[in-house]
């Protein structure tokens, strides 16, 4: 039985649903890069990068169980397979090979940069569809992948 939030027509909440769907993907492929990362990074500040990557993975994980319930309150299904995520991700696939730490920092860099195009983009989305709780969660995601971004490019420098 559908739920129908008050207050939203029907199409805010379908666009709200493949948007968020959309996002989940790539923040879990980032995630998961994250997590590559952090276990395969060497060199000079190792421990400030692993942990670093770490941090920003346990600051992004809890933004997509958010973007997840809010598939829930919309009466849609939230889906997040290792296999649905690799097939939908708009993210490029991780490299395998990586131990230098200015690598990875480049690579974590360049998609939390896509990422957060990516939100902003569903943020726009979502509020001219007319659901500004969606766009809400959505903002949220979007400053913390750009502090996140600035916090790994700074070791670049």
């Amino acid at each position: 039985m559908a739920v129908n939030l008050q207050g939203l027509k029907d199409n805010a909440r379908k666009t709200a649903i493949t948007e968020l769907q959309s996002c989940m993907n790539d923040a879990a492929s980032l995630s998961m890069a994250l997590k590559q990362a952090h276990w395969n990074v060497k060199g000079p500040n190792f421990i400030a990068i692993h942990e670093l990557f770490d941090a920003v993975k346990a600051r992004l994980d809890p933004q997509i169980d958010a973007m997840a319930e809010r598939v829930q309150q919309l009466d849609g299904v939230a889906v997040g397979t290792v296999e649905e995520v690799a097939k939908a991700t708009k993210l490029k696939p991780y490299p395998t090979d990586l131990t230098k730490s200015a690598d990875h920092i480049r690579e974590i860099s360049a998609r939390l940069r896509e990422y957060g195009a990516r939100v902003r983009e569903a943020i726009d989305t979502t509020d001219e569809a007319g659901d500004a709780d969606t766009a809400d969660i959505l903002t949220a995601a979007s400053q913390q992948a750009d502090k996140d971004l600035w916090f790994i490019e700074s070791h670049l420098e």
